[in-house]
């Protein structure tokens, strides 16, 4: 099994980046995977998070649907950071956005990776709220855990369509992001 943490902020499109995820793993990779959410009281601004539990083996079922240790960790908040960072599996990565949250205290022996990914989505895909798709095309990037297409598919087809063309542009800056990063690991 493999477990992807996001965590967040409400409005950053935590959940959705959980959804895509899920939705790409489970109808166009074909393999088992189980989406939870959790939200806190406000509307907007308050915590949030998304875990995505995926089988590797195709005819094996997700056993427990909550993400307890992640594999990979992409946080997009302090307080996410403070929430979840501690419980990333030693040998993990961890993707943040390094202009929302400083990290202290990094586990040894995590993979770090930072992104601009909201600086990304406002001056380059031109819209801030494609940073969670930003960060969901480093992730496919690094880890190779779905399959890029997949990933451009089920966004075709769970946003919005006037977004769809935003964030499949912020997808590619991603992607280019990531692969500058490969070689720039810090452990």
């Amino acid at each position: 099994m493999r477990e992807i943490q996001f965590a967040g902020f409400g409005g950053q499109g935590i959940v959705l980046a959980g959804y895509i995820l899920g939705h790409a793993i489970t109808v166009h990779d074909k393999k088992n995977s189980s989406m939870t959410q959790s939200y806190g009281p406000e509307a907007r601004g308050g915590a949030c998070s998304s875990g995505v539990v995926i089988s590797e083996n195709p005819d094996e079922l997700v056993d427990y649907p909550k993400v307890m240790n992640p594999d990979v960790f992409v946080c997009m908040s302090q307080e996410a950071y403070h929430t979840y960072a501690k419980k990333l599996k030693k040998g993990g990565i961890f993707i943040y956005d390094e202009d929302l949250l400083e990290t202290h205290d990094v586990p040894k022996g995590i993979k770090t990776y930072p992104v601009p990914a909201t600086r990304l989505a406002e001056k380059e895909a031109g819209n801030k709220l494609t940073a969670n798709v930003i960060m969901l095309a480093v992730l496919s990037e690094l880890t190779g855990v779905v399959n890029q297409e997949s990933l451009k598919k089920s966004i075709t087809e769970t946003v919005k369509k006037d977004y769809v063309e935003v964030n499949l542009k912020a997808f590619e800056i991603g992607v280019n992001y990531a692969k500058k990063l490969k070689s720039e690991v810090k452990v």
